[in-house]
């Protein structure tokens, strides 16, 4: 956040945010064979999210709204699947 004084006792004050958007069209064919298309726009802001969080969200949100998962698909991901265990190894 910062704030810049405008003089006279006037202040602009600027908050920084980390907006993540998803957006998508949902088509729907009428019977006439024309098509009607909606736009879809989710926004959410990480500002208050630590950085280490982020890619959780965005998973979870690509679940929530596109259900895709994108888990294990990026060489790069700190999001790693659970580790699955044989039954033996109940234990461990």
């Amino acid at each position: 956040m910062s704030e810049i004084y405008l003089g006279n006792g006037n202040n602009f004050t600027i908050n920084t945010s980390k907006n993540v958007e998803l957006r998508e069209t949902l088509s729907l064919m009428t019977e006439n064979g024309k098509s009607i298309d909606l736009d879809v726009k989710i926004i959410a802001d990480f500002k208050n999210i630590p950085e280490q969080y982020h890619e959780v969200f965005i998973n979870m949100m690509t679940v929530k709204y596109y259900s895709r998962v994108s888990f294990g698909d990026n060489p790069f991901s700190k999001c790693l699947p659970p580790i699955r265990k044989k039954w033996y190894q109940f234990w461990k």
